[in-house]
């Protein structure tokens, strides 16, 4: 990342520098020393601005190269985020994708019975295009099938019970019959065993001639 900052970096010292010595060389021997002095004193004074300007310069300059390596240490930890969110959202992804729903157990009719059988506004083209809705309509259908048929197989068991209980009030009104007939039939025989008796002719005795 480039290091920005708004520090202006002074001139290099070097020029002063060669300046004063000058003044203790050979060549300002003949000077007067006063004017040497004014002129050194300058010079130093000048070194002392510049050297001043270079530490605010290295200040600032510090400054910057801190806040630029806060801005970094950021960006870098939003990244590690970033990342940690994207681990985090493949695995839930891969989680979704390998989940065994409860409708792939269910066994449904199959597509061309449902094309069949289902009404007409639950298997429209736009519905078999779709295969997210085109499943949840023939889950939908399987369930009102399943309804529709444990509702008849109900009606059913129902009617059986039903002719059970004629079946037996039948049976039990042919087994009252069954006893009246044989209640019949024995006192007819006994009538008529009675009349048969009746019906014998009387012996009278036979007198001699």
């Amino acid at each position: 990342m480039a290091v920005h900052t708004d520090a202006v970096l002074p001139p290099a010292p070097d020029h002063v520098v060669d300046a004063l010595h000058d003044l203790v060389s050979s060549a300002y021997l003949n000077h007067d020393p006063a004017t040497v002095h004014v002129r050194a004193g300058a010079l130093f004074a000048r070194l002392k601005a510049l050297n001043r300007a270079a530490n605010a310069a290295t200040r600032a300059h510090k400054q910057s190269t801190a806040d630029a390596r806060h801005d970094m240490d950021q960006t870098y930890l939003d990244l590690q985020n970033l990342l940690y969110e994207k681990r985090h959202l493949e695995r839930e992804i891969q989680k979704c994708r390998q989940f065994a729903s409860v409708y792939q157990d269910i066994p449904l009719y199959s597509l061309e019975m449902f094309e069949e059988l289902a009404p007409e506004e639950a298997r429209t083209e736009g519905v078999l295009a779709n295969e997210h809705q085109l499943m949840l309509n023939r889950l939908s259908f399987e369930l009102w099938e399943r309804q529709r048929l444990d509702q008849k197989h109900k009606e059913l068991l129902k009617q059986k019970e039903d002719l059970l209980k004629e079946s037996k009030a039948q049976l039990a009104t042919l087994d009252n019959v069954k006893v009246q007939i044989d209640s019949l039939i024995k006192t007819a025989a006994e009538v008529q065993k009675k009349v048969g008796e009746l019906a014998l002719p009387s012996t009278s005795p036979s007198g001699s001639s």
